[in-house]
């Protein structure tokens, strides 16, 4: 997310100077590779970059790929497949062996819909084209953007292959999952990366104290939108929290009219304060709020619903396994700084759908699959 959100800031800087630039993009893998598809690296003419497509073996050579792109204007499609031509992956220094399929072409709209899907907050997917053949009325390179209020901008001129990538562009955002689609018409078949884009993850830090301050920190490198709530005026300052997208001052009892509690939204209670957070877990449990993370032993929070049991207030199964307490991921943490990362790691472990244990135990892949589906042959009407 901060790698994308970087590339915005950097395309919008070039844009004002009027400089050219090119955007490399991940549309397709096969086997191990670095990066997935919709890793992108945004290139200047002077080769300044912005973000990563590899882990630095490929950079250069798209770079040089990137040049005639910004020079002509006509998107390119670069395949570094080890079983194509191994020789130049060797050259390249290739540290995986999977096959990436790289689209290189001039900004345009696909990067705007980009800016408004982050600075609005709201998801979207963006359906590019990367491989035509045969007569299809589709080019390499078109865009199709589809918003959260279904309103379509289409450079797809085949209306048989814009329908059909509509509608799983909708799949694609009731799913929460980016795909790579092969269509087959009758006059040929494209290549067609559907991918999610998701807005800045909002994580909401009640307690302003100082071991909120390395929380902040890490969570703006994950590039979070992060909000901190707290009754304390010297507390809660521009100063001490530079980093922070929001400062709000309330008391717990009315954090609720000032907050979203959105199923998106990642909330850290750390007030060090037993009967704040009894307000807080008051608040926060019966929400649609995805991470509730409670600061202090489990002793602590067991009371805590202990008490709130005693007012008559149960929750549901559902509604306790959004819960962790204590918070945080197991990994020995003791200063401020520790426990920020083993905070935010475990947050981004549940974000991903995983446990946080050591990767070199896990026997699945290591990255989540993109799906690489083969549609069914799609008839004109």
């Amino acid at each position: 997310m901060k790698e994308l959100q970087d590339i915005v800031t950097d395309f919008l800087a070039l844009k004002s100077r009027g400089q050219t630039a090119a955007l490399a993009t991940v549309v397709k893998v096969k086997g191990s590779t670095y990066r997935r598809p919709g890793a992108r690296m945004l290139m200047s003419q002077d080769g300044c970059m912005t973000g990563s497509i590899s882990g630095g073996c490929l950079e250069n050579d798209v770079f040089e790929h990137a040049k005639h792109v910004m020079a002509s204007g006509t998107p390119t499609l670069v395949k570094y497949d080890p079983e194509v031509a191994e020789e130049i992956i060797w050259a390249l220094g290739l540290g995986c062996n999977g096959a990436v399929h790289v689209l290189i072409e001039r900004l345009d709209k696909q990067l705007t819909f980009i800016t408004e899907c982050l600075g609005n907050r709201h998801s979207g997917v963006l359906a590019t084209v990367f491989c035509v053949e045969g007569q299809v009325q589709a080019k390499v390179g078109n865009h199709l953007m589809f918003y959260l209020d279904k309103t379509v901008i289409s450079e797809i001129a085949d209306s048989t292959l814009a329908q059909a990538v509509i509608a799983d562009a909708q799949a694609t955002l009731h799913e929460q999952k980016s795909k790579v689609k092969t269509y087959h018409l009758p006059t040929g078949r494209a290549e067609v990366l559907i991918e999610l884009i998701k807005p800045p993850t909002p994580l909401l830090i009640f307690g302003a104290g100082q071991d909120a301050i390395p929380v902040v920190s890490f969570a703006k490198e994950l590039g979070w939108h992060v909000t901190v709530v707290d009754h304390r005026p010297t507390y809660l300052t521009p100063e001490k929290f530079p980093n922070a997208d929001n400062l709000i001052l309330t008391s717990a009892e009315a954090a609720h009219k000032y907050v979203l509690l959105e199923d998106n939204t990642v909330a850290i209670a750390m007030t060090h304060n037993y009967f704040h957070d009894r307000e807080l877990l008051k608040m926060l449990l019966p929400s649609a709020v995805r991470y509730i993370g409670v600061l202090g032993p489990k002793s602590r929070t067991a009371e805590l619903l202990e008490d709130l049991q005693a007012e008559g207030i149960f929750y549901t199964e559902e509604q306790l396994s959004r819960l962790y307490a204590p918070v945080g991921l197991d990994i020995g943490a003791d200063t401020p700084v520790e426990i920020a990362l083993s905070i935010v790691a475990e947050i981004q472990a549940v974000l991903a759908k995983r446990t946080g244990g050591l990767l070199r135990d896990r026997k699945a892949p290591i990255h989540h699959r993109i799906d690489e589906l083969d549609a069914q042959a799609i008839q004109s009407s």
